[in-house]
């Protein structure tokens, strides 16, 4: 990228924020509801700035607490903390990044895009989802992120842990007892929070 081209993604990156912080200042909160929030990584990622990026993340996290994100995003900001060498933070971002969406990953690592169970309803609408995944483990840039990913998602750690959630999603997708599937959600949601 020129200087040029990367400062017209500066621009783009304080302007989402000049948005941001005026609806803060009109409404005394976020009425975000066109998405600003979830561009920057990504542009922040296009630039190289991941130290940008970081700072952007933070901000994120303390004023959209209960935000979960999408897959994407959470991808993004996996591959931001590994950029930064926060490496155990990463590795929970990406088992976060997982539980999102189950797909996401082989996507990134050209694998096929196998369904969790057969009964699983949701599965086109989330390998459509993986579609909006612009990053790839071929990409040159990122080598040292795909070698990192694909030696997190083969430890043990990684697959018992995802052998767990997927399990308790297998069995959400065939319980119909609203008080057992309370406890699958809470039981899936430990999974992800305890990683």
């Amino acid at each position: 990228m020129t200087e040029k081209q990367i400062d017209r993604v500066r621009i783009r990156i304080k302007r989402i924020r000049g948005v941001l912080a005026a609806e803060k200042r009109r409404f005394g909160g976020y009425d975000d509801s066109r998405g600003l929030r979830y561009e920057p990584p990504s542009l922040y990622i296009h630039i190289g700035d991941y130290p940008g990026g970081l700072a952007y993340l933070r901000w994120f996290q303390k004023n959209f607490a209960d935000d979960t994100g999408f897959a994407d995003f959470l991808f993004e900001w996996t591959l931001i903390l590994y950029m930064n060498n926060k490496l155990r933070e990463a590795e929970r971002k990406a088992f976060e990044t997982f539980c999102s969406n189950t797909y996401i990953l082989d996507k990134f690592f050209g694998k096929p895009v196998v369904a969790v169970c057969k009964y699983e309803s949701s599965s086109l609408e989330k390998q459509e989802f993986t579609e909006y995944l612009k990053y790839s483990s071929t990409q040159p840039e990122l080598a040292d992120f795909a070698d990192w990913l694909s030696e997190l998602i083969i430890s043990e750690k990684f697959k018992k842990a995802g052998a767990k959630f997927i399990d308790v999603q297998k069995r959400l997708y065939t319980e119909d007892d609203a008080e057992t599937r309370g406890y699958l959600v809470k039981l899936s949601r430990q999974i992800s929070d305890t990683y």
